[in-house]
């Protein structure tokens, strides 16, 4: 029996070099050879990723080009897509994934301004509606803005954002979400 498309998303997502791939495909279309030579990878290995990101249907093909007798395929991120519903158990692989990009990214990062904030804090809930609201303007407008990698005029950046309303619980945090979550 497959998988639905939404847990095939999630599975696509919890490996870094697909979400370096979708981040990648935020700013222009690319073929795989294109991400290969971005990414340091090889072409077999670019083919495949993006295979499982269409497959899972978080990047189409925009077009295509005939490049020495061949068809190149330019694959673009949905950034349309709907956010899928939880699956049990995949939030930790997506967490354990974002983490690890965010530590490779951290040690390409420039001297200069940044941010980093850690917080667990208890707001009243008209704050944390705003900031959550803040929060997703911000990531929507660096996807928007988003062009192809070196272009001129242009820097590197990163921006990793988990922002979550919190059970209860006790003052330890002792009370998961879930139990497949664990």
């Amino acid at each position: 029996m497959g998988e639905n498309q939404d847990t095939s998303a999630l599975r696509a997502t919890a490996h870094p070099v697909r979400l370096q791939i979708l981040s990648l495909l935020t700013g222009a279309a690319m073929s795989a050879a294109e991400v290969a030579r971005e990414l340091d990878i090889s072409h077999a290995n670019a083919s495949y990723h993006l295979r499982q990101l269409h497959d899972a249907d978080l990047i189409v093909v925009e077009g295509e080009e005939r490049i020495r007798g061949g068809v190149a395929k330019r694959y673009r991120y949905r950034a349309d897509r709907p956010e899928p519903p939880a699956v049990p158990g995949q939030l930790a692989a997506d967490v354990r994934a974002m983490a690890g990009e965010m530590l490779r990214r951290f040690e390409l990062r420039a001297p200069g301004r940044g941010s980093f904030t850690d917080a667990e804090l208890w707001v009243e809930e008209e704050t944390w509606d705003r900031v959550r609201d803040m929060v997703q303007e911000a990531a929507v407008l660096l996807h928007e803005s988003a062009q192809r990698p070196r272009t001129p005029g242009t820097v590197r950046t990163s921006l990793t954002v988990a922002a979550f309303r919190m059970d209860a619980g006790d003052a330890t945090g002792a009370t998961p979400a879930s139990e497949e979550e664990r």
